[in-house]
């Protein structure tokens, strides 16, 4: 049996919808690549069709697909204000005929109006989506607590809400979408040649874990290396495993990624989540300025400033950095960026 028809067998008991649009390109990063001694591609998954795309999409259409399978009328979800997944669950809710209900988590501290008012906020606002406010940045388990009590009370007046959880502890449902992307990115390098390494965003870990399940699952070996965006790499890395074990055991895989598949970098990570530092903004304008690609500030910046960090140690290997999209987070952090270019003049 194929790859792709091998990986379609495990996710076809799990409802879903189709929205999506894959595969999603991979293109060469020549120049970028140059500048550190790299043979660099970027697959694009900022271009997966819908509300600026982005690889929420993928998660999403397992989770709306157990929505719309339930009757919800109603979508919640917690997270950081300027977050890439609210957005998407909004626009995909709307897709579907449902509210969509977003908690905002005070992750960043002493924001600016922009970043309350510009960005993924003003997309939200425009698709019409409900907001709820949570004061902690840091308490995963609180802030889902508190999301299921509001979905509690929206069930007691009559209506029928779905919960997309924050937490590990919860079924990695999101993460079917990477294995699958995994099974794509196999059969793109039938035509392109196989990539040695894979660099990522790595955060909520669904991406990070899916495409190591689906890698494995199909039988290669390829290393996935995940940036840091929230925390430090060895917490990461422990959550990043939990997400792996738990995936194979939803799709009653065999244990096969361990403990030395998850390979995770934190030197872009400070000062700390959502928070600019020198290394992810010059990521950020080397990549526009050599690619004319768009980075943001929260995760694929992040991520793109710890595979510059770690080029050495990549060099002669074919590496891939999965775009994850984001890019409207871009607006809601334009004065940091603007007061960085119109600063002391310096490399890109």
């Amino acid at each position: 049996m194929q790859g792709a028809a091998i990986i379609q067998k495990l996710l076809a008991a799990f409802p879903r919808v189709a929205v999506c649009h894959a595969p999603t390109p991979i293109e060469a990063m020549s120049r970028l690549g140059a500048a550190h001694g790299l043979d660099l591609s970027v697959k694009r998954d900022d271009c997966t069709g819908l509300a600026f795309g982005g690889n929420k999409v993928r998660q999403l259409e397992f989770y709306i697909g157990a929505a719309v399978e339930a009757r919800a009328d109603v979508v919640l979800i917690t997270s950081a204000a300027q977050s890439n997944f609210m957005r998407m669950t909004a626009a995909m809710a709307a897709r579907f005929g449902m509210k969509a209900r977003l908690q905002l988590e005070e992750r960043v501290p002493d924001p600016s109006p922009l970043y309350r008012q510009n960005g993924n906020i003003l997309l939200d606002r425009l698709i019409g989506a409900e907001f709820a406010s949570y004061p902690e940045g840091e308490d995963e388990a609180g802030a889902d607590a508190a999301v299921l009590a509001a979905a509690a009370a929206l069930s007691s007046a009559g209506a029928r809400p779905y919960v997309i959880p924050l937490g590990a502890g919860h079924a990695p449902l999101g993460a079917l979408g990477y294995v699958e992307a995994a099974a794509e990115l196999v059969a793109q390098e039938a035509a392109l040649g196989a990539f040695d390494a894979i660099v990522v965003g790595s955060g909520s870990a669904l991406t990070h874990a899916g495409l190591l399940v689906g890698l494995r699952a199909l039988g290669r070996r390829t290393t996935v290396y995940g940036v840091c965006v929230r925390r430090d790499a060895a917490s990461q890395a422990a959550r990043t495993f939990k997400r792996c074990q738990a995936l194979e055991a939803m799709l009653g895989l065999p244990k096969t990624v361990t403990a030395a598949d998850v390979h995770l970098h934190d030197g872009a990570l400070a000062p700390g989540y959502g928070r600019l530092n020198e290394a992810t903004i010059r990521a950020i304008r080397q990549t526009a300025e050599l690619e004319g690609l768009f980075l943001d500030p929260v995760y694929t910046g992040k991520a793109m400033a710890g595979l510059i960090q770690q080029a050495e140690a990549l060099r002669g290997q074919r590496v891939l950095f999965w775009h994850t999209g984001g890019q409207p987070a871009l607006f809601a952090y334009a004065d940091q960026l603007t007061a960085a270019m119109d600063g002391p003049a310096g490399p890109a």
